[in-house]
């Protein structure tokens, strides 16, 4: 599933192609043929992202609602655009470029309130400006459960993933196993805006890289990641290899339906409370 860089990433990409013009939409696959006909001829207003949620507005028309879930793919191209697929749910076109929706859990028209509704239900953001961690602390530090298990909790905290996960926990020592309620202030605080700065960057180069300078492979002298995700990275995915730093050999356990990944040695158990 798409981390939250991800899908503010598209939200900018959709408006650097089809904003404050026309667009024809259509629905190749027939599931939101309904919504598509009400866009299509509309002009894309704006695009927002929360989480993992991707929101298309047409002003009075409505919002197209977006989550592409573990399989949805949301792909560009230029004009013209080839004959889509009937695996399309949505395409959007103008003049110069398209835009194919496949495979997503959620493609539907809402409306304001609708809208609102979701991001009501929803942890802040730390890719919204005017978000913060304020509320995400609140329940933390009132919660039994793993630090870990709170950070893939989207009412908790939007848009953070598996990669984000093990990589903060990582770079800021902290046992994945650690309760919640725990977890110190300045270090949640730490974290917050960690992930302001990581998934910020995720935004902008359009990948996952969270290795300090100093501990690239051009600084350590060692081979690059080959990874299908990309990405320099200090944990995840790399369980039984050994840690950058300390040369202890990462762990991977499932936790909360996802694999966690983690090194026992930089993040010692009770760290992160200290």
């Amino acid at each position: 599933m798409p981390e939250g860089h991800t899908i503010h990433r598209l939200a900018l990409d959709h408006l650097d192609r089809f904003e404050g013009g026309p667009v024809r939409a259509g629905s190749p696959q027939g599931k939101f043929a309904d919504g598509a006909a009400l866009v299509d001829g509309q002009t894309l207003e704006t695009a927002q992202a929360h989480g993992k949620h991707l929101f298309l507005g047409f002003g009075p028309v409505g919002w197209i609602h977006i989550h592409l879930g573990l399989f949805g793919k949301l792909g560009f191209g230029t004009a013209p655009a080839p004959p889509p697929t009937d695996t399309v749910r949505l395409r959007l076109a103008n003049r110069a470029h398209h835009a194919d929706l496949r495979g997503p859990t959620t493609c539907a028209l809402i409306t304001d309130a609708e809208k609102q509704a979701i991001h009501d239900r929803l942890g802040p953001d730390p890719l919204r400006p005017d978000d913060d961690g304020e509320r995400a602390w609140r329940r933390i530090t009132r919660s039994r459960t793993t630090i870990a298990a709170l950070l893939l909790d989207q009412k908790i905290i939007a848009g953070v993933g598996n990669v984000y996960r093990a990589e903060v926990l990582f770079r800021h020592g902290i046992d994945p196993y650690l309760p919640g309620r725990d977890l110190t202030r300045a270090a949640w605080d730490a974290i917050w805006s960690d992930l302001v700065f990581l998934m910020g960057e995720g935004v902008r180069h359009n990948r996952i890289d969270t290795v300090r300078p100093e501990h690239l492979p051009e600084a350590m002298g060692r081979p690059p990641r080959v990874d299908d995700h990309g990405g320099e990275v200090y944990v995840y995915r790399r369980a039984r290899q050994h840690c950058h730093l300390c040369g202890s050999e990462i762990r991977t356990a499932g936790l909360a339906a996802r694999n966690l990944f983690w090194c026992p040695t930089c993040q010692p158990a009770a760290a992160g409370h200290g």
